[in-house]
């Protein structure tokens, strides 16, 4: 299939996907409708499709309020959060040493400064879950307030593009909370001490979400996993983050369907990695619980296809005959050049696994990666996609297998 044939498919998944469907959140309709469409198109290009049901949490809320004395601050529900209508007095709280020896039952605490500098990992994420956040988790639960108010910095390097960022997004934790800016928590300082009012009109709603699973034909020999994400943040419809990674694997799912090479293929559409229990991927480690070493390797697409820049694929523990097939094509290839490291991705999935992993991109993001103001918000749409770019990784992928 030539490049011009492919960037016009392109531009149609993505416009399903990005446009007619939207924000694919975790539980949502959205997202329902987007796992169907991407199993329909793997089953239209002829691969054996497996969908596993994951019992999840859908979120709403009807906004928040928050006010000191007459005075109103906004604020905005933390996703996944518990919602409240509560009466404390405000503590404020910017070092989790003043957190350790402070008397926080029954108050509704600020958090700001050094404290609420990065997001915090959700208390039960399996992947990354540093000691100080669960740490501060701790303390917080132990303490026993009312409802948290976190007033936010930018910090693209934990929350993505978006300004400002919930502190927590977890709903594994059930201490009701709100976000602000930063901004606004130094005006809500002048109120420490003071009772405050805040409702939050959030709601958990239990629901499903679905991981789907391409496959041809069964081999012997050791499988190649190919994945990308299909969920988006709350809030944006997830245009580089990640629908151009699903895209290039309906595009592959063409280019490879008569693929007769001796590895089985899998091409597998996670649901969860922009959600706090990333539940696709946990579910699929325990399916594949003693089977990891059956995978030559895993190709992971996430961030591809910006408008800036050209594609990387970033090699991680690859033996030589993988490191020397995916240099040709390189070589091959001007459009693609080998990315730097990262691990903020399903790769480090398989990664954590033993399995060798590649991981697609485009190079501009992974660059800007700590300082960008673009993923999980609304600015992450089809305004920011070359189509090109999203064929030639396609190419490359297909190009790649051709020669293991």
């Amino acid at each position: 299939m030539k490049k011009k044939e492919l960037t016009e498919k392109a531009a149609s998944h993505l416009g399903v996907l990005c446009s007619d469907i939207g924000e694919r959140r975790v539980g949502s309709e959205a997202n329902r409708k987007a796992t169907a469409y991407a199993e329909s198109m793997l089953k239209k290009s002829g691969w054996e499709t497996e969908t596993t049901e994951l019992s999840v949490i859908d979120w709403h809320t009807d906004g928040a309020t928050l006010s000191c004395n007459g005075q109103a601050f906004e604020v905005l529900s933390s996703h996944y959060s518990l919602g409240c209508s509560v009466t404390g007095e405000l503590a404020a709280i910017d070092k989790v040493e003043q957190l350790e020896t402070t008397n926080i039952k029954d108050k509704i605490v600020l958090l700001h400064g050094g404290i609420a500098a990065q997001q915090i990992a959700p208390k039960n994420f399996p992947f990354w879950n540093p000691e100080e956040h669960q740490h501060l988790v701790s303390l917080l639960e132990r303490g026993n307030p009312k409802a948290l108010v976190c007033a936010t910095e930018r910090n693209a390097a934990t929350a993505g593009g978006v300004y400002p960022f919930p502190l927590f997004e977890d709903g594994d934790f059930d201490i009701p909370s709100v976000y602000m800016k930063d901004s606004e928590g130094e005006k809500l300082l002048a109120c420490a001490g003071e009772t405050v009012e805040l409702i939050s009109r959030a709601t958990r709603i239990p629901e499903t979400a679905f991981n789907v699973i391409g496959r041809n034909r069964t081999r012997e020999k050791k499988r190649i996993v190919i994945s990308a994400h299909i969920d988006t943040k709350i809030g944006t419809p997830g245009a580089i983050d990640n629908g151009t990674g699903v895209t290039i694997l309906l595009l592959l799912a063409e280019l490879l369907q008569d693929y007769t090479g001796d590895h089985p293929i899998e091409l597998v559409v996670f649901n969860g990695e922009d959600y706090y229990g990333a539940p696709g991927q946990v579910r699929y480690i325990e399916q594949n619980e003693g089977r990891f070493s059956d995978i030559l390797l895993n190709i992971n697409i996430d961030g591809a296809g910006y408008k800036e820049g050209i594609s990387c694929f970033s090699p991680f523990n690859l033996p030589e005959k993988l490191v020397n097939a995916l240099h040709e094509v390189l070589t091959e290839t001007p459009e693609l050049v080998e990315g730097l490291p990262w691990y903020q991705g399903d790769h480090s999935v398989f990664l954590q696994q033993g399995c060798p992993a590649i991981a697609v991109s485009s190079q501009w993001f992974i660059e800007h990666m700590e300082t960008q103001e673009l993923t999980h918000t609304p600015e992450d749409n089809l305004g920011v996609v070359n189509y090109e770019r999203v064929a030639e990784c396609a190419l490359g992928i297909a190009a790649f297998i051709g020669k293991l």
